[in-house]
């Protein structure tokens, strides 16, 4: 059994959060489905899903406190963090951190943080087992 099926995310301007969800999704290899008060994406069994905010202007959240942190994307090369941080730029991100090297967790982790409108933290990574690690 998956130890997810899918993610919620409460935005307060949902036409905004889709410009800016939707290319990085989409770059993700995510499917994207409209519906009548949301949007969610796709890939396999995992789901991502937009929603407007119930307390409109309640936002938006910041990082630290208590609730979301951020949620974090594995790619599959140091090339695919770095391509993913641009797409989300040019979407309308945040830069947070990276692309870079965080010895913190490894010498072999890369990742890129970034943070949309509403608060919302996500992070691409990429980190090869340790017999991988010449990429």
């Amino acid at each position: 059994m998956r130890l997810f099926d899918h993610i919620g995310i409460s935005v307060d301007d949902l036409p905004r959060s889709i410009a800016q969800f939707d290319p990085v999704m989409t770059a993700l290899g995510c499917t994207r489905q409209d519906a009548d008060n949301g949007v969610s994406w796709y890939r396999g069994e995992d789901e991502l899903i937009l929603l407007p905010a119930r307390e409109p202007g309640s936002g938006p959240h910041r990082h630290g406190r208590v609730g979301w942190q951020h949620l974090a994307f594995p790619v599959d090369s140091r090339d695919d963090v770095d391509r993913l941080h641009v797409i989300a730029i040019d979407a309308g991100w945040t830069a947070v951190s990276g692309p870079k090297v965080f010895t913190r967790f490894s010498d072999r982790y890369y990742a890129s943080f970034v943070e949309d409108d509403n608060g919302i933290r996500i992070e691409f990574m990429f980190n090869p087992p340790r017999e991988s690690a010449a990429d």
